[in-house]
C-alpha cells in the first residue's frame, strides 16, 4: 500500500471515528448527522495526517484522534460562520440555521467544539493542548476583525491578510504543527512544514474570495455572497483602489446590496485588475509554500505536501 492509499484508509477512520461518537439524545443526534452527511475537502485532517506520518505506527490512535480534532474544530467554525453570516448554504445541503434556527447552529458549534477539546484530553499532550487553544482564539479573533471590516472602504491589504491568516490559515499551520509534535519531530521540520501549511492556507482562503467572483456553477456556493454580506475581498480591495471616483461609488453601492447586478460589477472589477491582482496574489503564496514544502527533507511528505500545495492552488470549488 503507497502513501496515498494509507492516507486515504486514515482519513475514513477519521471520519469513522467523528460519526460514532454522538450524543443519543435525539435533537444533537439529528444536528451532528445533518452536518457530516455530506463530507467537505478534510484538507486540514489530511494536512495532519501527513505531517505527522513520519512513523504511522507510532501513535496510531492519537493520529487519528488528532485528525478527528482538527476536522471537529473546522466544522464547528463554519457552522458558526453560517449563523454570522445568515448563510442558507454549506457543502452543497441547506445550513443548520436555515432548516433549524440560529440558536441551533450556535449550540451545536458549542458542541462540537467540546468534542474536539473532549479528544484533545485524550490526546494527553500540552504542546498540542496550547497549539490549538492558541489556533482556536486566533480564529474567533479573524472572525470579530473581519464582521468589523464590514462594509468598510478604508480596510488595507495587510488587514486582509490579517483576515486570511486568521481565519484560514492558522487552523492549516496549527494541524500541520500538531501533527509534527505528536510525531516527535525536529525543530526544523516542524518549522518548515507549519510555514508551508500556513501559507497553503492563506492561498486557500484567496482562492475561496476568487471563487466568490466566479460564475462557474460547479463551485457549489452561492455567488457573490461576500460582495451581498459586504465583506471586502481581495478582488473588491484591488478593483476600489484603481477605480476612479465614479466607479468607486458604483462599487461602494454594491456592497452589502442583495439586489446588486452581479454580473455587472464582476465585469468592472475585472476591467479595474481585481481578478488579475488576486491571481497574482495567490501565486505568491503558492510559491511561499512551494519553497518551504522543498525545504521538507523527508520525501514523502514534501511530496504531499507540494500535491496539496497543487491542490489549492487549482481549486475550482
Amino acid at each position: 500500500m503507497n502513501s496515498m492509499q494509507m492516507l486515504k484508509k486514515e482519513i475514513n477512520l477519521v471520519e469513522k471515528m467523528i460519526r460514532k461518537d454522538v450524543a443519543t439524545e435525539a435533537t444533537v443526534k439529528n444536528l451532528y448527522k445533518h452536518i457530516f452527511k455530506s463530507n467537505g475537502k478534510k484538507i486540514r485532517s489530511r494536512l495532519n495526517l501527513i505531517s505527522s506520518s513520519l512513523d504511522r505506527n507510532k501513535n496510531k490512535i492519537h493520529r487519528i484522534r488528532l485528525a478527528a480534532i482538527i476536522e471537529l474544530l473546522h466544522t464547528a467554525t463554519l457552522v458558526h460562520d453560517d449563523v454570522v453570516d445568515d448563510s442558507s448554504i454549506r457543502r452543497g445541503n441547506r445550513s443548520v440555521n436555515n432548516i433549524w434556527s440560529n440558536a441551533h447552529g450556535v449550540l451545536i458549534g458549542d458542541y462540537i467544539y467540546s468534542k474536539a477539546f473532549m479528544y484533545m484530553v485524550d490526546v494527553g499532550n500540552q504542546q498540542i493542548l496550547q497549539e490549538l487553544s492558541n489556533a482556536t482564539n486566533d480564529i474567533s479573533q479573524g472572525e470579530l476583525i473581519q464582521l468589523d471590516a464590514i462594509n468598510n472602504k478604508e480596510i488595507t491589504l495587510n488587514k486582509l491578510k490579517k483576515i486570511s491568516y486568521f481565519k484560514t490559515g492558522r487552523l492549516f499551520e496549527a494541524s500541520a504543527k500538531t501533527g509534527a509534535i505528536l510525531a516527535g519531530a525536529n525543530r526544523k521540520y516542524i518549522e518548515n512544514i507549519s510555514k508551508c501549511a500556513k501559507n497553503i492556507g492563506i492561498l486557500f482562503q484567496i482562492k475561496d474570495d476568487l471563487l466568490d467572483y466566479s460564475t462557474n456553477l460547479k463551485t457549489g456556493k452561492p455567488q457573490f455572497q461576500d460582495l451581498k454580506e459586504g465583506k471586502i475581498t481581495y478582488p473588491f480591495f484591488y478593483a476600489y483602489k484603481n477605480a476612479n471616483n465614479k466607479q468607486k461609488e458604483i462599487l461602494i453601492n454594491s456592497l452589502g446590496n442583495k439586489k446588486v447586478q452581479t454580473l455587472k460589477i464582476l465585469e468592472l472589477i475585472e476591467k479595474l485588475n481585481g481578478i488579475k491582482k488576486t491571481e497574482e496574489l495567490a501565486k505568491q503564496f503558492y510559491k511561499n509554500a512551494i519553497i518551504f514544502a522543498k525545504e521538507i527533507h523527508n520525501i514523502e511528505v514534501q511530496k504531499e505536501m507540494i500535491e496539496l500545495t497543487n491542490t489549492a492552488f487549482n481549486r475550482e470549488k
